[in-house]
């Protein structure tokens, strides 16, 4: 017990003298991120400027895994109107174990993936990316404060940069809702 006291005392101390940054490193912007695709190279975001962008946490072991096929199909169809971007994150029950490699194959093999595919990251909790920071706090993106509470949640950002609308795991890809705010 004498253990545990001195242990949690020493960790309230360590907070208040060096209190946890978490958005430090968080780029005020939306294109001022830099992120390393799936096979390491950086993608600067500002390459994005003037297009809507589409950001999932995907996984390949998941109930929403077929979505791989309607965000492949949305690309397709929308890609003048919207770039799509995924993030493999194994936040949700383990549901994506694989290495970056392993992933890229999954996609290609069985779904075809062609939009641009990012090396894995962490969506939530203290190791969340600074992108998915942004995404998910108000102070930073003006709006939200939504993570992901599950495997393909999605974040539309629009052609100036600004997150204007969160769409949960079960909003399919090819939904009315999604589109409209595509084409809107």
């Amino acid at each position: 017990m004498k253990t545990l006291t001195i242990l949690t005392l020493s960790l309230l101390s360590f907070a208040f003298i060096h209190p946890m940054e978490k958005n430090s490193e968080v780029p005020a912007s939306f294109y001022e991120f830099s992120l390393n695709n799936i096979e390491g190279k950086a993608v600067d975001f500002s390459q994005f400027k003037g297009k809507k962008v589409l950001l999932v946490n995907v996984a390949s072991k998941c109930g929403y895994t077929p979505q791989y096929e309607g965000l492949q199909e949305l690309y397709e169809k929308y890609g003048d109107k919207v770039v799509i971007l995924g993030f493999p994150a194994n936040n949700f029950g383990g549901q994506e174990p694989g290495s970056n490699q392993e992933i890229a194959t999954f996609c290609e093999t069985n779904y075809g993936v062609s939009f641009p595919m990012f090396e894995k990251v962490s969506v939530k909790g203290m190791d969340k990316h600074p992108l998915y920071r942004w995404l998910s706090d108000s102070k930073l993106n003006g709006w939200n404060d939504q993570e992901p509470s599950w495997n393909f949640c999605k974040y539309l950002v629009d052609e100036e940069g600004k997150l204007i609308k969160f769409f949960p795991s079960s909003t399919k890809p090819m939904s009315d809702e999604l589109i409209k705010a595509i084409e809107a």
